[in-house]
C-alpha cells in the first residue's frame, strides 16, 4: 500500500505540472497567434485535450507498471490486464465515466480513486481557462464592450437601484446607502 500511495502522490504532482506547463505555455503564446480571435478557442480546446490525453497516458502507464512489475493488484474484466486495457481504464477513470467493465483489485484501487479526483480537478481547471479565454477573445472582436467601474466591476451606467449591491432608500435616492426600502413606514391615516 505504501508503494501505491507514493505513486499516487507522484502522479498528482506530475499531472499538475504537465497541466500547468501546457496552460502556461498556451497563455503566453495565444495572444501572439495571427489567427482570428474566435479560432483561438479551437487552439485552447485542442491544447487542453492534448494535456488530458498525456495525463491519462501517464496514469495508465503507472497502473500497468504497478500491476505487472510491483505486483500490487490487477485489472479484472473481460479484456484482461494489458497496457491497452490500462489506458482504457485510465481514460474512463480520469473522466469519471466508469463503465465498470474493468475493475481494479488490490492496492491499485487507491490509484483509481486518486485518478478520478485528480481528473475532476484538472478538467475543472481546463474548463475555467477555456471560459476565461472565451471572454477575452470573444469580447475583443466586438465594437462596444461596456467599461467597468473601478469600485465593484459593475458596468458603467448601472447605478442606484439597478446595481445589485444597492437598494433604494427611504428617501428614494438610489445612490445613497442609508435605510433599505423594506424599512419604509406606511403613511399614517391621521
Amino acid at each position: 500500500m505504501i508503494v501505491t500511495a507514493t505513486c499516487c502522490a507522484l502522479l498528482i504532482a506530475l499531472s499538475t505540472m504537465i497541466h500547468y506547463e501546457f496552460l502556461g505555455s498556451l497563455n503566453a503564446r495565444l495572444p501572439t497567434l495571427k489567427i482570428p480571435s474566435r479560432s483561438k478557442l479551437i487552439v485552447v480546446i485542442f491544447t487542453a485535450f492534448t494535456a488530458h490525453a498525456i495525463e491519462i497516458g501517464v496514469y495508465g502507464t503507472a497502473l500497468f507498471l504497478l500491476a505487472k512489475y510491483m505486483d500490487v493488484g490487477t485489472l479484472s474484466g473481460p479484456i484482461g490486464m494489458s497496457l491497452a486495457s490500462c489506458f482504457y481504464f485510465s481514460a474512463e477513470t480520469f473522466t469519471s465515466l466508469g463503465f465498470g467493465d474493468l475493475t481494479p483489485t488490490g492496492p491499485v484501487r487507491l490509484l483509481a480513486g486518486v485518478e478520478a479526483l485528480n481528473g475532476l480537478l484538472l478538467v475543472g481547471w481546463s474548463a475555467s481557462y477555456t471560459y476565461i479565454a472565451m471572454e477575452r477573445f470573444w469580447n475583443s472582436g466586438r465594437e462596444h464592450v461596456p467599461a467597468m467601474s473601478k469600485k465593484r466591476d459593475w458596468p458603467v451606467g448601472i447605478s442606484g437601484a439597478d446595481r445589485p449591491d444597492r437598494m433604494p432608500t427611504v428617501e428614494g435616492d438610489a445612490d445613497t446607502e442609508t435605510k433599505p426600502a423594506t424599512a419604509r413606514r406606511a403613511p399614517s391615516s391621521h
